[in-house]
This record gives C-alpha cells, structure tokens and sequence, in this order.
C-alpha cells in the first residue's frame, strides 16, 4: 500500500479537498497509474454537487493519462512502463453485449475490487471507476488503453472523456461522413470536439450554436463553418437557413448534436433535423428533466432518429489509439482543447471558471 495525495469531495456542494489516499497493492486484474495529467471535467463537478449519486466521499477526475507503476496477477494487456489513457469502460467480454460484438455497449464494465480509502479507512468511491485526481490511483487493468508513448499527456488524456464523448457522437452515433451536414448545439469541451470529429469526417456545413462568443470562436478554430448565436436569433431557423443555402430543398441539418442536455435545447435539436435526419444527445441531464412535450405526429411524420451516445459509442482499444495517430500526425488538435495547465491545489478554481465558460479544460498536470 501507498500513501499519497488526492482531491476528494466530502460532502454534496462543499468544496474539494487534498487529501492523503491509502492506494492499494494492485490484485487480480488491476494495475496503479501515475497519473501525470487529468482534465477538469463537467461530471466531476457533476460529482461534487451531488448529480451522480450519493455515495459520498469521492475520488474525482477521470480524465487522465499515465505511466503504469505495477499490475497484479494475471494482467497482460499492460506492464509497467506502458504509457496509458484510463477509460471508463472497460469491456468485460462475457455480457449480451459483447456476445454479439457490440463491445461499445458493454452491460457490465470493469472497475478496480479494492478500494483506495482515506487514511481511516473510510472507502472512496472513484469518479466514473478511476478517481485520477491522484498522484497514482488504482484502476482495472483493462481500463488502461496504450497509446504512443511520445504523445502529450495533457492533451492525449481529454480522450479519457470529454473529447472521445464529442468525437464519438459525430463519428460514431451521428455516423457523420461526407456530404453530410452538421449542427451542434452547446460548444463546451464536449460540443467543440463534436465540431472537430466533423470536420475530421468531412462534413459541411458544421454549424456551431451557442451564446458564448468565445465558445463560438474555439468552435471555428476546429473545423465549425458557420457560427450561430442562439441568445440573438433563433438557432433552428438559422441552421435550416444555412443548410438550404447549401443543399437545395434541405430544411435542417442531417445530424444536429445536443451537447448541453436541457429539454429546451434538445426539442431545438429536433427540430433543427432535416426529414429522415438524426438527433444525438450527448449531453448530460440531470435526473430530473424530462423530455419536452412533443406532438407525436412530429416524431413519426419526420422520421430519422433519435440517439443518446453514451462515451461516444466508443471502443477505447480501437478509438484511443486512432485518435492519438491523428493528433501526432497533425490532422487532429487535442492540443486546441488544454486551455490551461493547472496544479492538484487548483481543482476548486477551475470549477468556478467552468461554471464561466471560461476554459474549454483545465487540465491538472502532476
């Protein structure tokens, strides 16, 4: 066992603490990573205020790369050394899911057996499985993901989350190829990488909407066509405008991403689709909105889709390792999305700039 530091939220809405955490040895199919950057992410703070569930005292942040210290008997996908990116769904390979193939939808991923406690014994329950808010913290062995060793944590770590999230949703739930048209409605971290994954398809136009115009302008910087700002025209009305100055007859977007989750902007998104287009919400509500009241006519009559994409719909063994290929080559800027680099005493800061808009992410580098 070691002892070192982490960011735990004791209680709903207090602010974080750094802490001394108790780290296990690693067991059966575990490993511990030292974490070297972790990206300040919306659920973390989803987390802190009480939005996930109540199990109380937290180990934040999950968004992370590291160097793999140790592994336990029986690991053999990694070895210490191997430069990782943690993930959050680590497939088990037995449910109905993976059965049939659908890894991405695995029922029954992986977590760490043992848990990392506080000094008295009290058990931390690790934010989405990792709890990387930690100089090393203890994850299952299959919830680390090698990627190229000469990759930049800071920004190779945001695939942990948030980036993969947006990315996914396009290219993966969305199935955005060329020739199709995009809007994406919400442009934080997770909508800006939905405008990058995108573009990194080839779609046009890709309409960013927000009322943030710094948002607007990072969603430009990577790859956005066209801009709308939502607090100063009617977002649906102005993505059928630019569509069907591009695709005669269009009236709305082939694929229009929600990446706020708040009814009110997902019934825009649905109403922003073009006939037979799809709708994908990958932003998180919390549990207590409910789907707008929609006349059940325009669902059927408009046919497509409706999806929610769930980490992007991703395989981390296949997407991380494609996506940091694509970002050493240059045609992918994960470094775009690292607003800042931060220390583990900052987390409580970089909460409060979230909650501004201020930062695409902040990323806490150890």
């Amino acid at each position: 066992m070691q002892q070192v530091q982490g960011v735990v939220a004791r209680a709903k809405g207090a602010p974080v603490e750094l802490v001394t955490v108790n780290v296990p040895d690693p067991g059966p199919g575990e490993a511990v990573v030292k974490v070297q950057a972790c990206g300040v992410c919306h659920t973390d703070l989803h987390y802190r205020e009480g939005g996930i569930n109540d199990e109380f005292p937290f180990l934040l942040g999950h968004e992370a790369a590291g160097v793999v210290e140790a592994v336990g008997p029986d690991v053999t996908g990694v070895a210490p050394g191997d430069f990782v990116v943690l993930n959050w769904r680590a497939v088990c390979g037995e449910c109905r899911a993976c059965k049939r193939g659908d890894l991405h939808y695995c029922f029954n991923t992986h977590n760490a057996t043992q848990r990392m406690t506080l000094e008295d014994g009290t058990e931390l329950s690790p934010a989405l499985g990792i709890g990387a808010f930690i100089e090393k913290t203890l994850v299952a062995a299959g919830q680390c993901t090698k990627v190229d060793p000469s990759a930049r944590p800071a920004a190779v770590g945001l695939l942990g989350c948030g980036v993969m999230a947006g990315i996914g949703a396009a290219i993966n739930t969305g199935a955005v190829t060329r020739g199709r048209s995009v809007a994406v409605i919400g442009c934080g971290g997770v909508g800006v990488a939905a405008v990058a994954g995108s573009a990194l398809a080839g779609a046009s136009p890709i309409i960013a909407v927000d009322i943030d115009p710094q948002k607007l302008e990072a969603a430009t910087r990577l790859g956005a066509t066209h801009t709308v700002d939502s607090s100063r025209v009617d977002p649906v009305a102005e993505i059928k405008r630019i569509c069907a100055e591009t695709y005669a007859g269009a009236d709305g977007a082939d694929v229009v991403v929600e990446a706020v989750g708040r009814p009110e902007t997902w019934q825009q998104a649905f109403y922003a689709r073009d006939l037979a287009g799809t709708v994908v919400l990958v932003g998180v509500p919390t549990p207590d909105m409910k789907v707008p009241d929609l006349p059940l006519i325009d669902v059927f009559g408009r046919g497509g889709s409706l999806k929610s994409s769930w980490y992007g719909d991703c395989l981390p063994s296949r997407d991380f390792p494609m996506l940091v290929d694509l970002y050493q080559q240059g045609r992918l800027d994960l470094d775009a999305f690292v607003t800042e680099e931060i220390g583990i005493g900052d987390i409580e800061a970089a909460f409060d700039k979230m909650h501004h808009g201020a930062v695409l992410r902040s990323v806490v580098v150890l």
